[in-house]
């Protein structure tokens, strides 16, 4: 058994790594940016990748905010998940 505790984030934390995994529909990019700016109002359009999946059923959005507190990143995978249109955030 490890004692092991995940790793602290100090906040503010600038490049904080998010990635949203959905089902590949036409707005999703565009409903994961506003639910992300919502959140994070710094957050940089243009660093938002998306990725397909290989059969093309699935969406990944990645970017990067300025993680302030452990509250916002709660509340923003609770908004991203409470969509119903969201199945993984990472």
């Amino acid at each position: 058994m490890s004692d092991q505790q995940p790793p602290k984030i100090e906040f503010p934390c600038a490049d904080y790594p998010i990635k949203v995994i959905g089902h590949n529909r036409d707005d999703f990019r565009g409903f994961v940016i506003e639910t992300v700016q919502f959140h994070a109002p710094d957050l940089d359009i243009d660093q938002v990748s998306i990725q397909g999946s290989r059969e093309g059923n699935f969406l990944s959005v990645r970017f990067c905010i300025t993680a302030t507190s452990a509250e916002q990143l709660k509340r923003l995978h609770e908004d991203l998940m409470a969509s119903g249109r969201v199945k993984m955030v990472i």
